[in-house]
């Protein structure tokens, strides 16, 4: 790598944490939040043209299974991207993934293989320009999560054309070249990441992914069944990132 490169991946680096300076996480379960994931999850899609074939409402069942965590992303406390990510294990299959390219998942679950697996991306289209972090910054938990549950890969059920983007981010691999899938009548294509090996080089790169241990639990464990505000988590990256953390650490 130059100088000159690597200066510019230090400055596109400290864009994305000062982005992320001025964000929140809120773990939706609430049925007014959802109700926002829906409308917001509609108004993403429809802007790119990736409606579900016959979508007319964008809250699914896989949405409140047990290992399901869905989160919104506040910036200045205004809504304006949203992710949901399915801890998969053996035990539990339930994951968009597994309903697009069924086989390919399953036999890496018969495997022995855990997954973490991000859907439901969506990103209000009026922000996009303001803010070209934001793909990093609502990605961002599915990094945590595959860290808090120590899982094997992060999948990434993707449209053909990004494919470039989570290889050369996430160092995914194919695992499903693109093919036509029948719920969105659309080409998608399986990507994974294989997170163990690949986390090193990832926090060095891009220090936004990084996080405190309490920051996971926060976003992952499981909660009370008790009536309670919801729950809103400010990112650690910065402190993580930071020499003497135990997440550097474990980078040298």
């Amino acid at each position: 790598m130059s100088v000159v490169q690597s200066f510019s991946d230090k400055a596109f680096s400290e864009k994305l944490l000062s982005a992320l300076d001025h964000i929140e996480y809120r773990r939706i379960e609430g049925h007014e939040d959802f109700e926002d994931v829906a409308r917001l999850r509609y108004k993403a899609y429809k802007a790119q043209n990736v409606l579900p074939v016959g979508a007319s409402h964008l809250l699914d069942e896989i949405d409140f299974v047990p290992h399901a965590y869905v989160f919104g992303i506040y910036y200045y406390e205004e809504l304006i991207s949203t992710v949901r990510v399915h801890h998969v294990t053996s035990e539990h299959r339930t994951c968009q993934s597994v309903g697009v390219f069924p086989d390919a998942v399953n036999n890496l679950l018969d495997a022995g293989l855990t997954f973490i697996d991000p859907a439901r991306f969506a990103v209000d289209p009026d922000i996009v320009g303001e803010l070209p972090a934001i793909p990093y910054i609502t990605l961002r938990p599915s990094i945590m999560a595959a860290i808090h549950f120590d899982a094997d890969r992060v999948l990434q059920h993707i449209r053909p054309p990004h494919a470039a983007f989570y290889r050369r981010v996430f160092l995914a691999d194919t695992i499903v070249p693109p093919t036509i899938a029948p719920i969105y009548g659309f080409e998608l294509t399986l990507l994974a990441s294989r997170v163990r090996e690949v986390r090193p080089q990832l926090m060095r790169r891009f220090p936004l992914f990084q996080s405190e241990a309490y920051e996971r639990r926060l976003m992952f464990a499981e909660r009370p069944m008790v009536l309670s505000p919801p729950l809103t988590v400010l990112p650690t990256a910065r402190f993580a990132s930071r020499p003497t953390s135990p997440e550097m650490a474990f980078l040298r």
